[in-house]
């Protein structure tokens, strides 16, 4: 006799990239606990948690033996080690290959996210049929306006580069199929954007309405130089409409250089003498050399990227942890 599909819960496997944990993981994993037990979502859905995966990223605080302490405490929580600092996509693919669930759902270290959203995820997942769901803030996401500017302007042009995908809903709190999920961190190259990778395989995404808390008691992870290494590997990973965009920009120099030269040859027709405009050449030079150097940039990332995946760089190596293993008979950290 077969059992019908619709009467099981559905099961949820939650991955936590771990940078700076230390101060917040107790208590996320606190909340997730509460949901290892069977809960019904507003749409009537059954579903509960069945494993939470700390991805450790070997990050500068003490979250490794915070992470020593849940494990020992909660059957439900598991560890993934990552060889070294690798970055919060790479680790969100390692938690994400190593997860074991209908689905996959991504929560940051700090708190922000509530555990309990997980059900407005999975009721738009249903509902839209859609495999990959992000959950779409309904206030200002606490992270200071210059961040927030920055972060809507980021995803606005990459949705110009890439308009096949709908890059102003990506979050880093998304609910995924499992299948899609594990598939997606078993091909995904180094330098590859989580959530471009996802939009490749994915048939349709969906959003749902949730309300982001405050980061709690720890210091953001990201520096602006982490940030801009965000945002350009999210361009990197949208396709080569910025190698276009480039050929574009030169096309525009020397149709411009072309249309100099015809004003520059009437004026000496007409006046009988060029202008001697030092400031003028020197303005052109630098734009056209700074258009050359910018294009030859574009041009030599995508190389790097290419030949990274070529030479077999892994977007993450998982290992043991190292207290336990040569390592850990010497000095600890």
């Amino acid at each position: 006799m077969h059992t019908d599909p619709s009467s099981k819960p559905h099961l949820v496997s939650v991955v936590i990239p771990v940078y700076k944990g230390e101060l917040t993981l107790a208590s996320l994993i606190a909340e997730i606990a509460d949901f290892t037990d069977v809960r019904t979502t507003a749409g009537g859905v059954e579903w509960r948690v069945t494993e939470a995966l700390l991805v450790f990223d070997n990050g500068p605080d003490r979250s490794a033996d915070v992470i020593r302490k849940l494990v020992d405490r909660y059957d439900f929580v598991r560890a993934v080690w990552l060889s070294r600092n690798f970055g919060q996509h790479s680790a969100t693919l390692a938690g994400m290959a190593s997860s074991g669930s209908e689905w996959i759902a991504t929560l940051d270290e700090d708190g922000q996210h509530d555990p309990a959203d997980i059900g407005l995820l999975l009721d738009s997942a249903l509902r839209n049929y859609s495999p990959v769901v992000y959950a779409k803030p309904t206030n200002e996401p606490p992270h200071g306006p210059l961040r927030n500017v920055a972060s809507r302007a980021s995803k606005w042009i990459i949705s110009r580069l890439a308009p096949g995908q709908s890059t102003t809903d990506f979050q880093s709190f998304r609910l995924i199929l499992g299948e899609v999920g594990r598939s997606v961190a078993a091909y995904a190259g180094s330098g590859i954007y989580l959530d471009v990778a996802l939009g490749w395989v994915a048939s349709r995404t969906a959003t749902a309405d949730v309300v982001f808390r405050d980061e709690g008691q720890r210091v953001s992870g990201y520096s602006a130089r982490s940030l801009v290494s965000h945002f350009w590997r999210l361009v990197l990973s949208s396709g080569t409409r910025a190698l276009r965009i480039v050929s574009a920009i030169g096309a525009i120099f020397a149709i411009a250089g072309v249309v100099l030269a015809i004003v520059f040859v009437v004026q000496r027709l007409f006046d009988g003498a060029l202008p001697a405009g030092w400031t003028s050449t020197m303005t052109v030079m630098l734009l056209a050399s700074g258009a050359v150097l910018f294009s030859l940039g574009m041009v030599a990332e995508y190389l790097g990227l290419a030949v990274n995946m070529a030479m077999g760089k892994p977007p993450y190596l998982i290992a043991s942890d190292m207290r336990d293993g040569p390592l850990g008979r010497g000095q600890q950290p």
